[in-house]
C-alpha cells in the first residue's frame, strides 16, 4: 500500500458570491455552468485522478423519535420492523466488509428513545477491540441527541465517542441548511446552527468530517444558496471538511412523497392554496446544475462527491465532467435511500471500470484521502 496524498487545494481569491451564485444556479446554460466547474475540478485535481472508497453503511437501528417527512427508512419502537442491530450481526457485516476490502464502515442510525451514550461507547470500543477498521459514523443530530440525554456539551460528547473510538463524522442530517425549509421537512430535528455547531466542535478536536446536502423537496433556489454558503463559511474557519456531497431527494414511501401525489390530484382551486409547499422533485438535469455549483461555489472544499446511489451508474459518470472528483463508496450495504425504492447496486469492478470509462485514473482512497491502492 501507498500513503500518497491526492492535493488539497487552498480557496480561490476570486470566489463567487451568494447573489452571483444564485444567478448562476437559475439562470446560466447547463453546459456552461458544466464546463466552469469542469475547469475547477481540473484546476484542484490536475492529476486526472477519480477516487473511491470501499466501505460499508451500517444503520445500528430504524427506530427514530424524529420521523422526518422525507425519510422512508424510520420505523416506530413498537412497529413490527423496528430493530436493534445485535453485536453478532454487526460484527458479521464488518468481517464481510474487511473480506471485500474495506476499510471503513459508515455507522449511524435513528434516534431510538432508549439508547443512551453508554450505547455507543460500548459500541464503538466493542468494535475497535475486534477489528482495525475506520468507524465513520454518527450524525450530527444523533450526536446532540446523546449530547442531550447525558446533559452534557457536544465538544465533550464527541470527545467520549473519539476517545471509544469514532474516527470522523459523516455530514447526515443537514437536508437544506435553512431553517424555514427544515421546519417543512424535519420540524423535529435539529436547526442549522446545532448541525453547524457539531461541525465545528469535531473540527476543533482534530475530527474530520464530510458535509452533504439533500436537495430537490420543499426549497427555493435561495436555500440551496444559504446551505453552500454555511459551509463555505465553516470551512473557511475550521478547513474540517474533506468532501462534500450534494444528493437528491427521494420520494417513494415517505410523506413528503404521498403529500405530492395528493396535490397532483386535487382540484385546481385547492392546488393554489398550498402551493408554497409542493414538492419540486429534482431531475437528472437538476442534478447536474446543483452539483456543477457546488464545484464552483466552495472552493475551498476539496473533493466534490458524485452520488450513483441516487442518480445510477450513467449519472456518476456525467457528473466526473460537472465538477465530481470522487466517485464515493462501493456502499457494500446501503439501506436508508433504498428504503425510498432507490436500489442502484455496483461492485467495485463496476466502479473502476465506470472510471476509466469516463478518461480518469481510478483510486481507492480512505476517509482522508490518502490513495491507499
Amino acid at each position: 500500500m501507498t500513503s500518497k496524498k491526492i492535493a488539497k487545494p487552498k480557496a480561490s481569491s476570486s470566489r463567487i458570491t451568494k447573489s452571483e451564485g444564485l444567478e448562476l444556479l437559475k439562470n446560466a446554460d447547463l453546459l456552461g455552468l458544466g464546463q466552469m466547474a469542469d475547469n475547477m475540478r481540473k484546476k484542484m485535481h490536475s492529476e486526472g485522478i477519480v477516487s473511491f472508497i470501499i466501505d460499508r453503511n451500517i444503520d445500528y437501528t430504524n427506530v427514530c423519535i424524529n420521523k422526518c417527512r422525507f425519510c422512508a427508512f424510520y420505523r416506530n419502537e413498537d412497529d413490527p420492523e423496528a430493530y436493534i442491530l445485535s453485536r453478532r450481526k454487526l460484527f458479521n457485516k464488518i468481517k464481510e466488509t474487511i473480506a471485500l476490502g474495506g476499510t471503513q464502515i459508515l455507522i449511524q442510525g435513528g434516534l431510538h428513545p432508549k439508547l443512551d451514550i453508554d450505547y455507543y461507547v460500548v459500541l464503538l470500543k466493542s468494535i475497535k477491540e475486534r477489528f482495525q477498521i475506520h468507524i465513520h459514523g454518527f450524525s450530527p443530530p444523533e450526536v446532540c441527541y446523546m449530547a442531550d440525554k447525558a446533559g452534557i456539551s457536544i465538544k465533550k460528547t464527541l470527545q467520549i465517542l473519539n476517545e471509544a473510538g469514532l474516527d470522523s463524522i459523516p455530514g447526515g442530517g443537514a437536508e437544506i441548511l435553512s431553517d424555514r425549509i427544515r421546519e417543512q421537512i424535519s420540524p423535529k430535528k435539529i436547526g442549522k446552527d446545532r448541525w453547524l455547531e457539531v461541525m465545528e466542535q469535531a473540527h476543533g478536536i482534530g475530527m474530520k468530517t464530510t458535509a452533504t446536502m439533500m436537495f430537490g423537496s420543499v426549497e427555493e433556489p435561495e436555500d440551496i444558496i444559504e446551505h453552500l454558503d454555511a459551509i463555505r463559511k465553516l470551512q473557511d474557519k475550521t478547513n474540517g471538511f474533506t468532501a462534500f456531497i450534494p444528493w437528491s431527494f427521494q420520494p417513494g414511501n415517505t410523506e413528503l412523497g404521498v403529500k405530492s401525489l395528493e396535490l397532483r390530484v386535487m382540484k385546481k382551486e385547492r392546488l393554489s392554496e398550498l402551493l408554497n409547499s409542493e414538492l419540486h422533485t429534482a431531475t437528472g438535469v437538476d442534478y447536474l446544475r446543483v452539483l456543477a455549483l457546488s464545484r464552483i461555489y466552495l472552493d475551498n472544499v476539496p473533493n466534490i462527491q458524485a452520488s450513483w446511489v441516487t442518480q445510477g451508474l450513467k449519472m456518476a459518470q456525467v457528473a466526473l465532467r460537472f465538477g465530481a472528483n470522487d466517485f464515493g463508496s462501493t456502499m457494500i450495504e446501503e439501506n436508508v435511500v433504498a428504503a425510498a425504492g432507490v436500489k442502484y447496486r455496483v461492485s467495485t469492478e463496476d466502479i473502476v471500470t465506470a472510471i476509466k470509462a469516463s478518461g480518469f485514473k481510478s483510486v481507492q482512497r480512505d476517509m482522508y484521502y490518502n490513495v491507499i491502492k
